[in-house]
């Protein structure tokens, strides 16, 4: 089962069978788990993602083209609402890495924690030892809400903690009300009667998975716009008590299809506190009754906004809403923090950002990380807060604390934000190979080196501090949010990727489809005079993005995603 099975207008996919049938999210997991069976089969691996819970194998061995048995594997994640966890849940997280996965932790870019490697007798284990931690996998994939973002913010303020309590309350209310998860995973009384049909999502929940965003007009770290659902706090003298509603962003595509599409969201209107959870609710429930089942590939929320346009919408928004809808206000450009510098809470106590290079918490010869991590967790006890572009934010530390974490972390070789290029710093990759089953391409492995040579070029070029973000993924998904970033290189075979520029820090613009189909020894040199006109030509802080439209944005020649074709970057250089 493979999230493109598709049906013939009108009629039930493979997929709506499947969960249909599945009685609650049950399938045949419990059997499985119980049997000999070294992996899941059938319809119980697209049942398994509600669970929070992704099959793979270790694509480097591929041992079944010699005619053996894949090297099987489960990925499993964490929902964190707004990342935020205490120093005694990081360290059980941190230990069980150890002892039921690959020894490394994985941040993701909607602020998780996923787990590689784990084998099949592992998983419930894991899975339980998460939950002890009063944490949960259910909901973390599937089609369903998944984890809910919110803007990590550490200052400790009145607006901050709207932001956390939102998600947390959004994740409450829309959390899978089956009793199949405690069955399975923790033991629970098995139901031998049918179970109540989910009074959110029904008998057969969502037509695909569904992302919200809690943001401030303060701050866009969260990429809110790129979410089907978000929530942009107008911050009055440091609170919050009036949402904007936004709905229809997606990033994720499919190479070859041209009727698939990278979009940013459109205001739905203006909601008060007390209905701001509601209104997530209510845009659940139109995409509920209204979204695509019979084709995956458009079953998003942002194509029925291109199907209705934005002012249906509205108008059934507004139609189940049993509160007041205010219109929308034109939002100023929303400026994009990474909170990874040190900055003083309202409380006087700090917060210390950590920059982990594409989320992967894991000591090398040269950089101890994971185990900083941990000596920080135990010895400090900070509150850890993790980042939507895969950092962590060390918070509410006091004097004494700020100065043990800082010494920890410079004794394990772990670089303060401030020693890292502007490129580095805001980088994201996905993991892609050797895990992922969707990647046709390296992303997570790839990236280091790539930066490091972007770094000589830049140097050189005398932008070296300049901010721009760069992300890489395996294939056209679009996890890592590549088609909103400064410059991005998106799978499209082995060796092989498409290049995008255009974006910017701020997630309010859409990049270009710049290259297609570049080899990866290509990349850089393919870019370098798009690097070196930027350093000769940009005003004072402009970003590669903003320079890159202000050259070509009134010219007519670039190439939109379905587009006309671009000059070659040799003439855009000499522009």
């Amino acid at each position: 089962m493979t999230d493109d099975t598709q049906a013939d207008e009108g009629t039930e996919s493979k997929v709506e069978r499947a969960k249909r049938e599945s009685h609650a999210l049950r399938g045949t997991i419990a059997n499985t788990i119980e049997s000999d069976a070294s992996h899941f089969g059938g319809d119980d691996l697209l049942l398994l993602k509600f669970h929070g819970v992704y099959q793979q194998d270790d694509r480097d061995a591929r041992r079944a083209r010699t005619g053996a048995e894949k090297a099987w594997s489960m990925m499993a994640r964490v929902v964190i609402p707004a990342g935020v966890l205490e120093a005694s849940q990081y360290l059980q997280l941190d230990t069980l890495a150890d002892t039921h996965a690959n020894g490394t932790l994985r941040l993701t870019t909607r602020q998780g924690i996923q787990y590689h490697g784990v084998l099949k007798g592992d998983l419930k284990p894991a899975i339980a030892a998460i939950n002890q931690s009063l944490l949960t996998t259910l909901a973390a994939c599937g089609d369903v809400e998944r984890n809910v973002m919110g803007c990590p913010t550490p200052d400790g303020s009145a607006a901050r903690q709207a932001v956390h309590d939102i998600a947390e309350q959004i994740t409450a209310r829309l959390r899978p009300s089956t009793r199949a998860y405690h069955e399975i995973w923790l033991d629970g009384k098995k139901v031998e009667s049918s179970e109540p049909v989910d009074p959110v999502y029904g008998e057969t929940y969502l037509p695909r998975k569904f992302k919200t965003a809690v943001a401030l007009t303060t701050d866009n770290c969260v990429d809110v716009f790129a979410q089907d659902a978000g929530l942009i706090g107008l911050v009055e003298d440091g609170r919050v008590e009036r949402w904007v509603v936004t709905v229809g962003g997606g990033l994720g595509m499919t190479h070859g299809k041209g009727d698939t599409i990278a979009r940013l969201a459109d205001a739905v209107g203006v909601v008060s506190t007390e209905n701001a959870v509601e209104s997530i609710a209510i845009i659940v429930s139109i995409f509920r009754d209204h979204g695509n089942r019979a084709d995956r590939r458009h079953a998003r929320i942002k194509y029925l906004i291109e199907e209705w346009g934005i002012e249906k919408f509205r108008e059934e928004f507004r139609k189940r809403a049993s509160f007041s809808v205010a219109d929308a206000p034109v939002l100023e450009p929303m400026p994009f923090h990474d909170h990874l510098d040190l900055a003083q809470q309202v409380d006087g106590r700090w917060s210390l950002g950590v920059f982990v290079q594409s989320g992967r918490i894991v000591d090398t010869e040269s950089l101890q990380l994971k185990t900083a991590l941990r000596r920080i967790a135990t010895e400090v006890s900070p509150r850890f807060v993790l980042t939507p572009q895969q950092s962590v934010l060390l918070t509410d530390l006091d004097d004494a604390g700020l100065a043990l974490a800082e010494r920890i972390l410079a004794e394990h070789g772990v670089k303060a934000p401030t020693a890292l290029s502007g490129a580095r710093r805001y980088s994201m990759a996905c993991p892609a190979l050797p895990t992922c089953g969707l990647a046709v391409a390296e992303s997570e492995r790839a990236l280091p080196a790539i930066l490091d040579a972007l770094d000589e070029t830049l140097a050189r070029l005398g932008v070296l501090e300049a901010p721009f973000t760069v992300r890489m993924t395996g294939c056209p998904n679009g996890c890592a949010r590549p088609y909103t970033a400064d410059l991005a290189f998106v799978g499209r075979s082995a060796g092989l990727y498409h290049v995008y520029v255009g974006g910017r820090l701020e997630g309010d613009r859409v990049a270009d489809l710049y290259a297609a189909d570049v080899k990866a020894p290509d990349l850089l040199p393919r870019l370098t005079p798009l690097f070196e006109r930027w350093a000769r030509d940009r005003f004072a802080d402009e970003s590669l993005g903003d320079f890159y439209h202000r050259v070509l944005g009134d010219s007519g020649v670039r190439r939109k995603l379905t587009g006309r074709e671009l000059p070659t970057l040799e003439q855009f250089a000499s522009r």
